[in-house]
Formats: C-alpha cells, structure tokens, sequence
C-alpha cells in the first residue's frame, strides 16, 4: 500500500503561543525559526508551514523545491493525479502543482492570498508581500488595536527574498508594488476566484482592508 500511496505531510497554520515559546526558547528550540509572527498572524511565523509528500516512482526522493503552494493546490493536484476533470465552480483557487511534485517543474502560481483571525488580507506574489493592515492581524505585537500598532502605516510591504523576518516595511519606497498587489486581490474579490473560469457570484461589496487608512 506505500508503494502506490501518495503521502502528504502539512499544517495548517504556525505555530501556536500555547507552545509556551519562553519554556521552549530556554532549550534553544525556536518553532518559528527565523519567521517572524505565529498562529493566527498573517505574518510568515502565522502561515508558512512545512509540505512534504512521499510517492514512489513518482516523486524523486530527497528533492526540494521554491514553488509557492497553497493546500487549496490539493484539490487540483489530487484531481489531475487521478485523471479526473473538476467542474468549472470547484476549486476555484486551487492549482495543481503535481508537475512540480514529479518533475520539479513551477506550477502557475504566483501569488498567495492569506487571512488572519482578525479579518486582515494579505497577498503575495513572487517575493512581495502586502499586509493590508498596520499589525500582526492576530495574536503577536504588534496586536490589532494596540498601543503598539497605533500610528503605524496602515499597510505593511516586503520583499521576502532579502528581509524573511518581514523587518523592513517598504510601502513608501514602492507604491506601484502596493497598487499591483491591491488591484491583484480586488480582481480576486469582484471575480470570485483566483484561476481562470466563469466569475462566481458576487455578494456585495468587501473592503479588503480590516483597518482601512481615514
């Protein structure tokens, strides 16, 4: 049966503070490593996780790949394994990455939309990252409606390629990456779906920004 099984490790989110991240630090473990953020952030610490998959004859083992992944990508990826076709009104974010998965080849994702407990967005595409809120938009500093996060810049950009910890906020220096990434996701939300397809039905108008700038 694990010879002909393909076998997917994940999770669904970072790491929880129930962990009790001083107790953990004090015997150098740090769950986040070098991510900043956890559990309900929309911070990398909140929703970069791990996926591993074991197939054999399928995957090579020990390989490794940079392909931005969604578990929405699953649906899609299981459906075209199988040979089966989805309808035109499933999946409507998923992308199947088994091209990657077999021959280490980049699906077409390029982008990634995230959302934390709060009701904060964010969206990526290649290294860029917009948070279209001034905070963690969950339960690490800066929190939502904090003193810390009170006069901040009601947006957060960075480039993930050179600044991992997301340290570095860089919407004044590139405000066309801000209107790129925004137009992105207010087409996401008025076509209801992220693939190509028939648009899905609208159900009336969303502000993308939880805490949006007066």
């Amino acid at each position: 049966l694990a010879d002909r099984t393909l076998v997917v490790f994940t999770s669904d989110n970072g790491c929880s503070p129930q962990a009790r991240f001083d107790e953990l630090a004090a015997h150098d473990h740090h769950p986040s490593g070098p991510l900043r953020g956890h559990k309900a952030d929309l911070f990398e610490g909140g929703t970069r996780v791990p996926l591993v998959a074991r197939w054999p004859g399928h995957i090579p083992a020990g390989t490794t790949s940079e392909q931005i992944v969604c578990q929405t990508d699953l649906l899609a990826t299981v459906a075209e394994a199988v040979g089966f076709s989805l309808p035109a009104d499933a999946g409507e974010d998923s992308i199947s990455f088994l091209a990657t998965l077999r021959r280490g080849e980049p699906s077409p994702r390029d982008h990634l939309v995230s959302h934390s407990v709060n009701g904060s967005f964010a969206i990526r595409r290649g290294p860029w990252k917009l948070l279209l809120c001034p905070d963690s938009g969950g339960w690490s500093e800066p929190r939502p409606g904090s003193k810390q996060a009170a006069g901040l810049p009601p947006m957060q950009l960075y480039n993930l390629d050179d600044d991992l910890g997301e340290q570095n906020n860089r919407v004044e220096r590139h405000p066309e990456k801000v209107r790129e990434l925004t137009a992105l996701l207010e087409q996401f939300v008025a076509e209801g779906r992220s693939t190509p397809g028939p648009r899905q039905p609208n159900h009336g108008p969303i502000d993308i920004r939880a805490n949006p700038p007066k």
